[in-house]
């Protein structure tokens, strides 16, 4: 029998994973990759009596390997909000989901945990750019507006670290990350002692000050898009920076277009936090395409479908 974890490798991911585990150490095969790469399932080679816990990636994404492991007889535990479909009924299938846009994966697991380890479920709804949620869930803590912002900051930093298209875009593998946290049962203290908060502190500062003059390709009251360079930073804060421009202009839908080598673009699409929907329905009309309600992305839209995508974006909310 093994254990083995599977995880998205953004913040809701890691502060998914590493509540389980505060609450029940295992020594766990870890499966995980850039925040994009959700079709993580399948490299699983599933055998009768392993225990995989799966967190933050959609169903629907994984569903042919998740069967694939019920049927070779291993159990199956999935926390989850992103598009699931039809959820499949099976004895060895335990799963967490729910898919409202204010909800997030490690919000779920700190209901399952009874708030254990609540200060990673916050970390990780700001990284999800819940702020509300985050303040919400935040209230039982009693903690003052510096240290809310400490939270946000740690939530947008993990978050940043898990985009890019490969793993050389990042600064530390989502698995090497989540080694850096594994030691910190409290936020704070990973913040005030661990080297890998000012690292990806500075890099995130450095590659925000890049973007925040990024060509717009369309913009007006309701819609606006970016195009970002085929840049390791580009790439990196894409996702994060979509976040930003959301809070800010909370009645507009945002989306990042970035050129990829292949003459490809990689989209981040954010709907307005005023009306956090239909992301999900966008992106995934498209090739590669997927995500929740609030916020998606396509992976690899074609060169000749960019303006289809944008005249699309603009229907969708303008």
């Amino acid at each position: 029998m093994n254990d083995i974890d599977v995880f998205n490798g953004d913040a809701d991911g890691l502060c998914a994973l590493h509540q389980l585990r505060l609450a029940n150490p295992v020594d766990s095969e870890l499966v995980t990759g850039v925040k994009r790469d959700i079709a993580l399932l399948k490299q699983v080679q599933a055998k009768a009596g392993d225990e995989i816990t799966v967190l933050d990636i959609s169903l629907d994404k994984n569903r042919d390997a998740l069967l694939s492991a019920l049927d070779a007889g291993a159990k199956v535990r999935y926390f989850d909000h992103h598009f699931a479909g039809e959820i499949p009924k099976h004895p060895n299938f335990e799963a967490h989901i729910n898919t409202d846009a204010n909800v997030c994966t490690s919000l779920l697991v700190n209901d399952y945990l009874e708030s254990a380890y609540l200060p990673w479920a916050v970390v990780a709804a700001f990284g999800d750019n819940l702020f509300d949620s985050a303040r919400n869930a935040a209230q039982p803590l009693n903690l003052n507006e510096e240290q809310l912002s400490q939270l946000e900051h740690l939530g947008t930093l993990l978050n940043y670290n898990g985009y890019g298209v490969t793993l050389d875009d990042l600064y530390y593998h989502p698995k090497e990350l989540y080694e850096k946290i594994k030691p910190f049962e409290n936020p704070f203290d990973f913040i005030a002692q661990s080297p890998a908060y000012q690292v990806l502190s500075n890099g995130y500062a450095d590659d925000m000050e890049k973007a925040e003059v990024s060509e717009a390709v369309f913009l007006d009251e309701k819609v606006a898009a970016f195009m970002m360079p085929d840049e390791a930073w580009s790439r990196r804060v894409s996702g994060v920076y979509g976040n930003a421009l959301a809070r800010i202009y909370k009645d507009r839908a945002h989306a990042l277009v970035t050129v990829m080598d292949n003459g490809n673009y990689r989209v981040s699409v954010r709907a307005p936090l005023s009306n956090k929907t239909g992301a999900d329905e966008l992106c995934m009309a498209f090739p590669t395409g997927g995500g929740r309600k609030a916020a998606a992305g396509i992976n690899d839209l074609p060169h000749d479908m960019l303006d289809d995508f944008i005249a699309a974006f603009k229907d969708k909310y303008s």
